[in-house]
């Protein structure tokens, strides 16, 4: 596939295969003709190590590479001055492209929820197998940037419990352990010898991500470069049994923040990726033949969508909070109300006990503010049921479905 990327090849060592046999687990379970496909030798990658690599980019790719770099840093320097000039909604706004940043990379393996879904299985309401999956993705991300300080074999298996502990589905035993057993990518339900890509055999895992760690932590690469190829060898290996993609998108963050390119928030660079995810698993592809150009350019692209989109959503939702303000006018200061406020960005839907949890009010008097933000107009109360209501910001849900909206008209472009 044509990625449109002009830059000569960005050579990086490509993966080797070993050899191994294959004989079907539980062969009552698949048809005879799948058994006989499935028994046999197969090839399994084995990736070169990257601790010591040494890339030459071509003029274009630095250019390429230090104009995304520029725009992230534009990006997180408007993004705290945008919430400088409102502190307490520091925490929600920076929680808030978190999300959008774990929906986004949670897209990408076909898990699609809505911001009114996702808002509603935080608060433990809706019953969206997707929406908590999702829910799952962002407290991976929100363990990748609590450890970013250190970029380990630790922090890796930490965001990936995080990820998949509470997944349907899911052995909560498996969750932040590398896996014990061969996985493929592509057809074989009962074995890898039909696949389109068998990782590596499960005992080079270790091995494996310790090299990926030796090189995230060295500090003589440009960034973005550094990223790229971090997260394209994390895919390649694949040291996980499942959420390999959504781990590995969390690391890029973890490094991201690790290096100090970005310090407000997350940078909703899973966005950019889903704009065009053929050309996204292209470009993994590419990498494992021996050409990180592809990869390094796909980084750069989604990092300046990211910075362009994310900013005019950090626009937005600050302009909502400052209509409900508008609407909140008259209301003394000190009632609840107002600290109710700046947590609806981060949490548009509502109900008594989360705030009651979060911000540590009474029951009666969450109940009371909620009451109140809704007869001013701030609030929705959506169940329309006496007991066990949930309340809406509107206008703040309709800003983040215009912004997954504004992705896809670009997808389709």
């Amino acid at each position: 596939m044509s990625t449109g990327v002009a830059d000569p090849l960005i050579p990086i060592e490509p993966i080797s295969f070993e050899r191994f046999e294959w004989k079907p687990r539980a062969p009552e379970m698949y048809s005879r003709a799948e058994v006989m496909r499935q028994t046999g030798p197969y090839q399994a990658a084995v990736t070169a190590p990257i601790a010591g690599w040494s890339p030459r980019l071509p003029v274009e790719a630095l250019a390429d590479v230090e104009d995304a770099t520029r725009q992230l840093v534009e990006f997180d320097l408007h993004a705290q001055r945008t919430l400088a000039n409102d502190s307490p909604a520091l925490g929600p706004m920076a929680a808030i492209l978190l999300r959008t940043e774990a929906a986004s990379s949670s897209q990408i393996e076909q898990l699609t929820t809505s911001a009114k879904q996702l808002a509603l299985a935080e608060i433990d309401e809706g019953d969206r197998a997707n929406a908590r999956a999702v829910v799952g993705n962002v407290h991976a991300m929100e363990a990748a940037l609590s450890l970013a300080g250190d970029v380990s074999e630790g922090s890796i298996l930490a965001m990936h419990e995080a990820l998949m502990l509470h997944q349907h589905g899911f052995d909560p035993l498996l969750a932040g352990r590398f896996r014990g057993e061969q996985v493929w990518i592509g057809l074989g339900e009962a074995g890898p010898r039909t696949a389109d890509f068998v990782a590596p055999h499960h005992d080079r895992v270790p091995g494996a991500i310790a090299d990926l760690v030796a090189f995230v932590q060295r500090q003589d690469l440009p960034v973005l470069v550094q990223v790229a190829v971090a997260h394209a060898q994390f895919e390649t290996i694949h040291p996980f049994p499942d959420g390999n993609g959504r781990t590995g998108r969390a690391l890029a963050q973890s490094i991201l923040r690790n290096k100090g390119l970005v310090r407000s928030t997350a940078v909703p660079i899973s966005a950019g990726l889903l704009v065009d995810v053929n050309r996204y698993f292209a470009a993994l592809g590419s990498f494992r033949e021996g050409d990180a150009a592809q990869i390094i350019h796909e980084l750069a692209r989604a990092s300046r969508i990211a910075a362009v989109t994310g900013s005019d959503l950090v626009n937005d939702l600050a302009a909502q909070l400052e209509d409900s303000r508008a609407k909140l006018a008259g209301i003394r200061s000190d009632a609840a109300a107002w600290r109710i406020l700046p947590a609806l960005v981060s949490q548009p839907v509502m109900n008594a006990k989360y705030l009651v949890q979060t911000l540590g009010l009474g029951e009666m008097a969450a109940l009371r503010a909620l009451d109140a933000m809704s007869a001013r107009g701030v609030l929705v109360e959506m169940t329309g049921k006496s007991r066990g209501r949930v309340w809406q910001h509107s206008g703040i849900l309709g800003v983040l479905d215009e912004y997954a909206a504004r992705i896809r008209r670009m997808s389709a472009e």
